[in-house]
């Protein structure tokens, strides 16, 4: 509360909070090695404003987190226009039925999956500033290739494609992310991160409104430029991003950037406030490879395992609504453009949820109360789309459908406390992937719960999704249990111990991460 007053009320007074760098004993435990890559930067005795660290969160965003979102704008980019090719005769125009559709999305998801964590693998060894740029400009080349498919084949072969190059591109990012941000700062820019996710559905709408107008142009669909035009826009994104990711806070000068972003005072500052914050950030330097004792142990955490089940199912009971909402609203009789456009309503309705359940999460500070939120949300509109019948009305069916897929994405959320609940760079790298295999694995599943002799209502499938949605209730209330009762037997074990055994625990132990007894879940 005192922090929050400094900010709101003083900004000259002192930004420093109190930390395990205060206390000799803390502080020789956890001094950063000499290989960690901003060690000379660290400084237990350095002090600042709160001014001093607003300007420099400010200054951050502007040059970190804005083109991180630029660079998940180009990924949904390539990613969602399938959504928008649909609405142009898509499959028609490549001999394709629903059940090959549900195929190439399988494909996709599988494909990303299987790329997660040797993604990151890769990344952690060269360095996301390198490897995520590559990944862009290889994706973008398979993106516009689509321009000349020719059938089935091609088809399923590009979706396989995409997923492996796009694969462990979120988890890249996030990590890079969190080199620069606090625990507390990471999940509102995870939620404005996903944003442009939302606004390249919106931009996306738009430009597929005007590109599919060109169907004819050449005797091509206009599908086809659509998956070229948006594919060498994404390729210009990628090339750029070679330039504009350093590789971390006191790594900001090149030969083209030669007085780099920051000054020696802003990269003091920007090292000691993260290091403060989460003193497991100096465990590893950002171009050190995992071994495969550290990726085993990091997979075998069971302490991470409830967050995995929840990122397997959370999106379940609201995935399949999303992923066949134009072809739905081409069902109910519009027109390509009239489905694209009306596509955007419940993309602003989601991305107003996300900015809210964010700043709830961290409000209440509680992940399990205000990620549960979208299974409350999903459930009666759920219920409500089971008993639509072929008199229901189209606008109806639009009303509730809209609501359906503008659901609170609590994705973010979970993505900031799997890496919260981490502690470790090594357990950290991992678990991203590790998540994020399990929510694509999630999306492997919902996309085969519709199914073609269950259309056009799919009452079978949504049946299917109100069952998932009860169960994941019971879920996060079981997640709350299981973290509430560890750090609650944590507590009684640490407060056993004197002092002197407390600190000779700290100087002695051979735990790691969040096996320490002096960490405390968040749930």
């Amino acid at each position: 509360m005192r922090a929050r007053k400094n900010r709101r009320y003083d900004l000259d007074a002192v930004a420093t909070q109190v930390s395990v760098f205060d206390d000799p004993v803390t502080l020789e435990t956890y001094r950063p090695p000499v290989e960690y890559e901003n060690a000379h930067r660290f400084d237990p005795l350095a002090r600042w404003t709160w001014r001093e660290e607003k300007q420099v969160v400010r200054k951050i965003d502007i040059r970190i987190m804005i083109w991180a979102c630029v660079m998940f704008f180009a990924l949904d980019l390539d990613r969602g226009n399938l959504s928008q090719a649909n609405t142009d005769n898509f499959l028609e125009d490549l001999g394709l039925t629903t059940n090959d559709y549900n195929l190439g999305n399988t494909l996709f998801r599988v494909s990303f999956l299987i790329a997660e964590l040797p993604s990151q693998l890769i990344s952690k060894r060269i360095g996301p500033d390198v490897w995520v740029p590559t990944q862009m400009v290889l994706w973008s080349v398979v993106a516009f290739s689509q321009f000349w498919l020719s059938g089935r084949t091609s088809f399923l072969v590009c979706r396989y494609l995409l997923g492996t190059l796009q694969g462990g591109f979120i988890p890249d990012v996030v990590l890079y992310l969190s080199y620069f941000y606090t625990k507390k700062e990471l999940p509102i820019r995870l939620a404005f991160f996903w944003i442009s996710n939302y606004l390249s559905d919106i931009i996306s709408a738009f430009l597929a409104t005007g590109i599919l107008q060109m169907r004819g142009i050449g005797g091509r669909a206009g599908w086809r430029f659509l998956f070229l035009i948006e594919g060498l826009l994404t390729l210009c994104a990628g090339v750029a991003s070679f330039y504009m990711m350093p590789p971390g806070p006191t790594q900001t000068k090149a030969w083209y950037r030669p007085k780099g972003w920051f000054s020696d005072r802003e990269e003091t500052i920007m090292v000691n406030r993260v290091l403060r914050d989460d003193p497991s950030k100096s465990d590893m330097h950002n171009r050190q490879g995992l071994t495969l004792r550290m990726i085993y142990d990091a997979v075998s955490d069971w302490r991470m395992w409830p967050i995995y089940i929840l990122g397997l199912t959370h999106m379940m009971p609201v995935g399949p609504p999303q992923q066949y909402l134009t072809l739905s609203l081409r069902n109910l009789g519009f027109n390509t453009t009239e489905a694209n456009l009306l596509s955007i309503p419940s993309t602003i309705i989601g991305m107003i949820m996300l900015l809210f359940t964010a700043w709830f999460s961290e409000v209440i500070n509680s992940r399990v109360f205000s990620t549960i939120i979208l299974q409350i949300w999903a459930l009666p509109l759920l219920v409500a789309l089971y008993t639509f019948n072929k008199a229901t009305s189209d606008w109806v069916y639009f009303a509730v459908v809209t609501l359906i897929t503008g659901f609170p994405y609590i994705h973010p959320i979970q993505v900031a406390w799997a890496s919260r609940n981490s502690y470790s760079v090594r357990t950290r790298t991992v678990s991203a992937s590790v998540y994020n295999m399990f929510v694509q694995a999630g999306g492997i599943i919902y996309a085969n719960i519709y199914r073609k002799d269950d259309a056009p209502l799919y009452k079978r499938g949504n049946k299917v999704l109100i069952a998932i949605c009860c169960m994941n209730l019971a879920l996060y209330a079981l997640t709350w249990v299981f973290y509430h009762t560890l750090n609650k037997w944590r507590d009684n074990k640490w407060g056993r111990l004197s002092k002197e055994e407390q600190d000779n625990y700290l100087k002695t132990t051979k735990d790691e991460g969040n096996e320490r007894l002096d960490f405390r879940f968040a749930y």
